[in-house]
């Protein structure tokens, strides 16, 4: 392993897909799946080769002990690089919440152990963050003398809040599983030996849905959080006249028709 230009022998990311699911697992068990360059790289191509395949659902997972425990310092290179580079280097991070969010499949971040700085962020970008009850979330780049990157500024305050933000944040406050869902920084949480059932069971249900709609909704939800109420009322129109005239959606309307006419018969 050269550690003074980021790599490792051998891929960090492991990549399978098979009936529109997308599995990426990061790669790197023994540093506890900390990032480094070329995982932020080969991460970027696997995310990229899920959507050209057309993958309905990404689950982004670690191997190992942990999800991610953040930058791996240790593969930081030594000195005082430019400018440049070091910018190069942090954009091609926020990058991957740039292609995360925008993918069109829905993204569920399956989370066990650590997932601190970097780590965090990663799953933060996830339609889905589906957590452990012991996993632990943080950020401790203020406490190392660093800065957050990834959006992370931006989103951590949506979810849960200014005043707990900054408690995470400044402070450097960690919350396990159960507190993230509590506090709506999770959507899910489940015990370490159900994580991956409910993770399946969760890709599952969305990939069952209508393609267009799943990626309407993504849509208009990302446009909608950081957006002001009119264009958000305009995205809607565009969003839901492309769903209605897609093939899918009378098939969907005669199934929730026929579902809805069975439960109205069971209540009678």
């Amino acid at each position: 392993m050269n550690s003074d230009h980021g790599r490792q022998s051998g891929p960090t990311i492991e990549y399978a897909a098979e009936a529109g699911v997308a599995r990426i697992a990061l790669n790197r068990p023994s540093r506890l799946n900390a990032v480094i360059p070329q995982l932020v790289r080969e991460l970027l191509e696997a995310i990229e080769q899920a959507d050209r395949s057309g993958a309905r659902v990404i689950v982004l997972s670690g191997r190992g002990r942990s999800f991610s425990s953040g930058y791996d310092l240790k593969h930081e290179v030594v000195g005082s690089p430019p400018d440049n580079e070091r910018t190069e280097r942090l954009s091609r991070i926020q990058a991957l919440t740039t292609r995360l969010r925008n993918s069109p499949s829905c993204v569920i971040a399956q989370v066990h152990g650590y997932a601190l700085g970097a780590g965090a962020e990663l799953a933060l970008a996830a339609d889905f963050v589906v957590a452990a009850e012991d996993a632990v979330f943080g950020f401790p780049e203020v406490e190392a003398g660093l800065s957050v990157t990834g959006g992370v500024s931006a989103i951590l305050p949506r979810l849960i809040g200014p005043a707990r933000a900054r408690r995470m944040m400044i402070l450097g406050e960690r919350v396990d599983g159960q507190q993230a869902y509590e506090m709506g920084l999770v959507s899910h949480v489940a015990t370490a030996a159900d994580l991956p059932a409910v993770v399946n069971a969760l890709a599952e249900t969305v990939r069952s849905r209508p393609v267009r709609a799943v990626e309407g909704a993504k849509r208009l939800l990302e446009e909608g959080t950081w957006t002001d109420l009119a264009t958000a009322l305009d995205a809607e129109v565009r969003f839901a006249l492309r769903a209605q005239d897609s093939g899918e959606a009378l098939a969907a309307q005669q199934r929730f028709d026929a579902r809805s006419s069975g439960s109205q018969a069971e209540g009678a």
